[in-house]
């Protein structure tokens, strides 16, 4: 045998062996995988409600004495 038909067998082999480990693990990521199901958060505690704002007022002047 030479050299040449003992590199194709082994390139063979090679090309087997990633083929199946690629059909085993299948592709990376979420392609082709279920989705997660989205945890779902507890509402917060219920709480009195937050006192109403002061309605908003003008600038503040100041009354600066004359010396």
């Amino acid at each position: 045998m030479s050299s040449e038909s003992v590199g194709g067998i082994f390139g063979a082999i090679v090309a087997a062996v990633v083929l199946a480990v690629a059909i085993v693990f299948g592709p990376i990521g979420q392609i082709g995988k279920p989705a997660k199901p989205a945890k779902a958060e507890p509402a917060p505690p219920a709480m009195a409600p937050a006192p109403a704002t002061p309605a908003p007022r003008g600038p503040v002047i100041r009354e600066v004495p004359n010396q």
